[in-house]
């Protein structure tokens, strides 16, 4: 084996994204059984405490910041298949986006849980989410804080499938 690589069951290091040839591909799940699949992610959107402010007030130039942002995680949800090359498009069944403001640093915690019933999971959806309503937070409150950051986004929870249950650091 070339360049720590082993072959595993049929594919690269065991990675399912690509054959025994180390060529790309999408995972076949046709002979996979249909089973109710959630997965939540996680991640955080710091910024200054004015900004905060501004956000909680709901009353930015811009509109609600955390209302436009709970409709693009869910429109990134939906549209992860066309972002991501090998993710299998999936009928989601459920998305939610939740929005909790910490401190230490001044953040927004966005939770996303997205549910499916299919042949594959929807980590990716749920992790696209949270991306997605991050990067919307902060292109509508860059005008008055350059410094946001985005940041661990995260796998939290999935259940269904053949490998169960996860549960990752909230």
């Amino acid at each position: 084996s070339r360049g720590g690589t082993r072959r595993a069951e049929g594919r690269v290091s065991g990675f399912t994204h690509f054959d025994d040839r180390g060529r790309s591909r999408m995972v076949d799940v046709s002979d996979k059984p249909e089973t109710r699949r959630t997965a939540k992610a996680r991640c955080a959107v710091t910024m200054a405490d004015p900004t905060l402010d501004l956000v909680q007030l709901r009353q930015s130039g811009k509109g609600d910041v955390i209302e436009v942002a709970r409709l693009a995680g869910i429109m990134g949800a939906k549209q992860t298949a066309g972002l991501i090359p090998l993710c299998h498009p999936l009928p989601i069944t459920s998305v939610e986006i939740e929005f909790e403001a910490a401190e230490k640093p001044t953040r927004i915690e966005i939770e996303s849980s997205v549910s499916t019933t299919a042949r594959t999971g929807v980590e990716m959806e749920a992790m696209t989410a949270v991306t997605v309503a991050a990067l919307t937070i902060y292109d509508m409150v860059k005008s008055v804080d350059r410094a946001v950051e985005i940041k661990d986004v995260r796998l939290v929870f999935k259940d269904g499938g053949k490998s169960g249950r996860f549960t990752g650091r909230r």
